[in-house]
């Protein structure tokens, strides 16, 4: 048994031990267990992530997929691009810059999506989010991939960039996309490109067929949850245009 350092858990623990050490049946013990159990579930509860987030970030879309494949859960807090909330005074506390999306763990608070997912991928470990070889760790890397445009910007100026982008990708994961972006496993790159995809196709309108790679690899991201998930749509704040 371990000790609980939780105020009002102590009693619970050391009356544990006791059970153990007076040798007690074993149902007795077994309940001592669920107890422990259910009071480091609460207590992982108490610490759950909070992620600062926007529906229609594809830099949002890209930290919620992250969180989904690494099993975490987290509070979802909403934060209305359109009506300025990145400027209040309780976010700009948290996120001098005014960026979605904002991690905040326990007392670190993690702002701007790579910097959120390098982060999680050193203190989270499961399901990396980059491969061990060193080549295909590069092409993880080597993002070109554009970064959420503002609300004021025409579409067919964001449509024309957003078009020079995906054919840079299509080039650039020719000699090394299998099943996703850099092989047979999701790693860093499909969690960048999954958003910008899904924007070219539902907002956007780009005619994705010049793509065919690219489509190729949507089609997986549709078959996982962890991506499916954190799409626009499926968000809280979701609103249908």
């Amino acid at each position: 048994m371990t000790w609980q350092v939780n105020r009002g858990k102590i009693v619970y623990s050391v009356s544990c031990i006791f059970v153990v050490f007076l040798g007690h049946l074993e149902e007795d013990r077994e309940q001592c267990d669920s107890e422990q159990r259910v009071n480091q579930t609460a207590t992982m509860e108490e610490s759950k992530l909070k992620l600062y987030s926007s529906w229609r970030s594809s830099s949002s879309s890209r930290v919620r997929i992250a969180l989904n494949l690494k099993g975490l859960k987290y509070e979802y807090k909403a934060v209305n691009l359109l009506k300025g909330e990145q400027f209040s005074p309780e976010f700009s506390k948290l996120s001098p810059l005014n960026y979605v999306p904002t991690l905040v763990d326990g007392d670190m608070v993690v702002v701007e999506s790579f910097a959120i997912l390098m982060y999680l991928e050193d203190k989270y470990p499961q399901h990396p989010l980059l491969p061990p070889d060193l080549k295909k760790r590069a092409i993880n890397y080597q993002k070109y991939i554009a970064e959420e445009v503002g609300s004021d910007e025409k579409l067919s100026w964001v449509k024309h960039h957003m078009e020079k982008g995906l054919a840079a990708l299509e080039k650039l994961l020719k000699d090394h996309a299998a099943k996703y972006a850099s092989g047979d496993e999701v790693f860093l790159a499909d969690l960048f490109l999954a958003p910008q995809i899904h924007d070219a196709l539902t907002r956007f309108n780009v005619d994705m067929t010049q793509f065919p790679l690219l489509l190729r690899l949507n089609d997986a991201y549709n078959e996982l949850p962890a991506f499916q998930d954190a799409m626009p749509e499926k968000q809280p704040d979701y609103l249908q245009s």
